[in-house]
């Protein structure tokens, strides 16, 4: 007010209850429990109602349905995680089982091919280069095998174009199988460049060339019991091994809109030069010269040779590498 008195609200709002009603029954002086309107105003709606004993009420009901919700969706939860869980597993063993039959395939397939393929004697490769010694025939055969694999992969990485995503497993087997039988021969053909041709027949020569594929090492011709037909689970494991490794490595080949043909053309001639490199540094170790060596004759050709199209990476994928029949059946 403009005279420095209180106004009436202000005096009304200080006005304390009377003398009797503080010392009343209903509103004892020192009763800290009698509810104020600000405790009210935060309790929920009829919460010091429930059961006659107010707010504590409240929250032992909330705490008693709370937990039961939680459990049931911790229950679900495990369920559906175990459940989860136990599918997970037996996909893994099944895909487990599938590759391991796969690689099993492929290695019969290789080794079912092997003696398919033709290999040049000395004396052939001589007429057919002339005038070159041991090191530039040797130099010759690496271009030719490297380009021919190189050829394998560009066409399997134009094949990773088609969208037919279940075909890309076979792809890939296709071109190890196709990769495979190319540095076979070029193996083979080295040995007789080098003078190291393994005796025996012609299962035996391509069991030892099988061996050298999957060491990435030449034939010791003075060990025949390294290459003898009597090692034939320790040689499938090292082929499963060998295959599998090329598998991963030829993944990216699989990479699509025309990159997959040139990574897959640079890594399989990269790969066939490194392998006749480890092949030939290990022949040179063992090497007789051309003039030391005895005669030793042609080599047998199989019946049912693959075609040279297939040796060259110039047949389409798939066509000579089911391993049935001969090199005329499809």
């Amino acid at each position: 007010m403009a005279d420095g008195k209180p106004s009436r609200k202000r005096l009304l709002g200080r006005h304390k209850p009377s003398r009797e009603h503080q010392g009343s029954p209903q509103h004892p002086a020192g009763d800290a429990t009698a509810p104020t309107g600000r405790e009210d105003a935060l309790l929920p709606h009829g919460a010091h109602e429930e059961d006659g004993r107010g707010r504590s009420a409240s929250l032992e009901a909330a705490g008693q349905a709370g937990p039961p919700t939680r459990a049931r969706r911790l229950a679900s939860v495990r369920e559906g995680v175990a459940r989860g869980g136990a599918g997970a597993r037996e996909r893994i063993v099944r895909t487990r089982e599938q590759a391991k039959a796969m690689l099993g395939h492929l290695t019969d397939v290789l080794m079912a091919n092997a003696p398919r393929i033709p290999v040049r004697d000395l004396d052939t490769l001589r007429r057919q280069f002339p005038g070159l010694g041991p090191e530039q025939l040797a130099d010759k055969l690496v271009s030719g095998a490297a380009a021919a694999t190189s050829t394998v992969g560009a066409g399997i990485g134009a094949a990773a174009m088609m969208p037919v995503p279940p075909a890309m497993p076979t792809e890939l087997a296709t071109e190890v199988l196709g990769v495979g039988a190319i540095e076979l021969k070029l193996i083979a053909e080295l040995h007789e460049v080098y003078g190291q041709r393994p005796p025996g027949s012609l299962k035996d020569r391509s069991t030892a060339y099988l061996g050298a594929w999957s060491s990435e090492r030449g034939v010791d011709v003075t060990k025949p019991s390294t290459y003898s037909l009597s090692m034939g689970s320790h040689l499938k494991k090292q082929l499963r091994q060998q295959i599998m490794k090329r598998m991963v490595r030829n993944v990216p080949n699989l990479i699509p809109f025309m990159v997959g043909a040139a990574v897959g053309a640079v890594m399989n001639r990269r790969d066939t030069r490194k392998l006749a490199d480890r092949i030939r540094a290990d022949l040179r170790t063992r090497q007789v010269p051309w003039d030391a060596l005895p005669a030793l004759g042609p080599l047998e050709q199989p019946e049912d040779a693959l075609p040279e199209g297939v040796l060259r990476g110039e047949l389409p994928p798939g066509r000579e590498y089911g391993g049935h029949g001969g090199a005329h059946g499809h």
